[in-house]
């Protein structure tokens, strides 16, 4: 085969990837710019342009206070896992021995398990202690199940910063807590987006554990409230609504990462790499 022709069948292959995974985010948002009774066929993309079925999930969804539930919660969250997770990786990254090692692989070791499996004993476990189900207590599995990846590509770009540039400090005085803050934790900015855009876009995306320990309605995250729109038999699902409810949830992560993009790939690529 010629290189001409090899190239042409890349390109067609590409293009037909590219068909089949944008034709779902194409067909989703035809069908939310639908009208709410819009009983016609998803594949007809386009055919009407109406912002009503948005205006009905946004109020429907009370999205202004579930929008604030799901950031509080997501940010929280996020920051807590920064910097736990930046500080844990900081002696694994640094020091090379047998403890260290152990210990590293004891928070890899975290990502086997998900916290779905042992959540009957957690919620048991809450339940004994006295812990209240309002919305920040899904903080506590958010960040509990988010330490060990995160620690995990910390400890990855943390091995490729040269320990030399913290001997100036060192010689100036400066003690451990601001040899760390001062000087290292700002160089890890694309691994710590990395940890924002992947462990944010769980968090914001999860309904699991909001569902489990939230019991108010007015707590509720975003995700947790667009189940309204599922329907049952006696009201069946408004498509379009659903829709534009999912639309609108995943607006501001897309804003996130359009932002952040270029600091993503490179602190995973640096935490792949070294890790």
């Amino acid at each position: 085969m010629s290189k001409k022709s090899s190239n042409l069948a890349v390109h067609i292959g590409l293009s037909v990837f590219l068909l089949v995974t944008l034709s779902p985010l194409a067909i989703a948002l035809s069908t939310s710019l639908k009208s709410p009774g819009d009983k016609s066929s998803p594949l007809m993309l386009f055919s009407d342009l109406s912002f009503e079925s948005y205006r009905v999930a946004f109020e429907k969804m009370n999205f202004m206070t579930s929008f604030m539930n799901s950031l509080i919660t997501t940010i929280g969250s996020v920051v807590i896992v920064v910097l736990l997770a930046a500080m844990a990786a900081y002696p694994l990254g640094r020091i090379n021995s047998k403890l260290s090692k152990a210990l590293y692989i004891l928070f890899i070791s975290g990502l086997v398990i998900p916290g779905q499996m042992v959540i009957i004993p957690i919620a048991q476990v809450f339940s004994t202690i006295g812990i209240p189900s309002n919305r920040f207590t899904p903080m506590i599995m958010f960040i509990t199940c988010s330490i060990p990846f995160s620690t995990f590509l910390y400890t990855g770009f943390m091995r490729s910063v040269p320990p030399e540039i913290e001997e100036s400090a060192y010689l100036d005085g400066a003690n451990l807590f601001t040899r760390f803050f001062r000087i290292v934790f700002p160089l890890l900015v694309p691994a710590t987006v990395s940890v924002v855009i992947t462990q944010g876009i769980w968090i914001w995306n999860d309904y699991f554990y909001p569902l489990i320990f939230v019991n108010k309605q007015a707590e509720m995250s975003l995700p947790v409230t667009m189940l309204n729109f599922l329907g049952d038999k006696e009201n069946p699902a408004q498509w379009s609504v659903l829709f534009a409810a999912c639309i609108l949830c995943a607006i501001p992560l897309i804003t996130l990462f359009s932002l952040l993009q270029k600091y993503f790939i490179g602190g995973i690529s640096a935490g792949a790499v070294k890790g």
